[in-house]
């Protein structure tokens, strides 16, 4: 396929090496606008906000994902094997299902369970394991512990459903000791194993499926700043 892709107008070049990825495209607009100097906008196909700026001197592109496998599987494969990038790093929000975490919390996303059938276009005859890169992985637990955040390392799930008919699905994940429910990291796993490239999944928890504690919309946009500053430091590292 030739670029600029249906869902991407960049030109070749565009994109850094490594991507910010969240699911809001105001996410993207507010870490662009917050944290890349030099910005300038790449991709507005859809109102998905793709930017290219440098932090810290080193280029980084933040471009949003949308909700759900479909569309994070669309522009992470594009970006992967059209654009060049090497890195996705999914900066988005979570629920946990663990005791051990509470309400902004950081997990990063060792591996990601689905109840998805995206992998079944690969063919197999077994279950593949979705995982982060190590690399990524190892960056972002060496930068929270530098800053001291509150993190933890794990499973996802990565659900092709928010309202669940079945009231009991999430405890037969806990059992199993998954710890929070997003809707993308999975896909973006699987494409970047068979692209051959790097990605990794920093959530914030967004609210407590245990707990029923939660935050607003405009806190998810916004305020998750430990989130988007770990993984920029992450893409500088990289």
């Amino acid at each position: 396929m030739a670029i600029p892709t249906p869902h991407i107008n960049a030109k070749e070049g565009d994109f850094a090496r490594t991507v910010l990825m969240p699911g809001d495209p105001l996410r993207s607009k507010f870490i662009a606008e917050t944290y890349l100097e030099n910005r300038r906008l790449v991709n507005d196909v859809r109102g998905v906000q793709g930017y290219t700026g440098t932090y810290k001197g080193v280029p980084v592109s933040v471009m949003a994902s949308g909700m759900g496998m479909p569309s994070i599987g669309i522009y992470s494969y594009e970006l992967f094997n059209f654009y060049g990038v090497e890195n996705i790093l999914r900066v988005g929000s979570a629920g946990a299902i663990s005791e051990k975490l509470k309400v902004r919390d950081i997990v990063l996303g060792q591996g990601a369970c689905t109840n998805s059938s995206f992998g079944d276009q690969f063919g197999f005859r077994g279950h593949f394991a979705p995982i982060a890169d190590f690399g990524l992985l190892r960056c972002a637990a060496q930068i929270a512990e530098e800053r001291g955040l509150r993190y933890a390392v794990g499973n996802l799930l990565s659900s092709d459903t928010f309202y669940d008919d079945d009231p009991t699905a999430s405890s037969k994940w806990m059992k199993l000791g998954v710890m929070a429910i997003e809707m993308e990291a999975a896909a973006l796993y699987y494409n970047a194993a068979r692209s051959g490239k790097k990605a990794l999944a920093v959530c914030t928890i967004s609210d407590h499926i245990l707990t029923g504690e939660e935050t607003t919309a405009e806190e998810r946009q916004v305020s998750f700043t430990q989130m988007m500053e770990l993984a920029l430091e992450v893409a500088v590292r990289s």
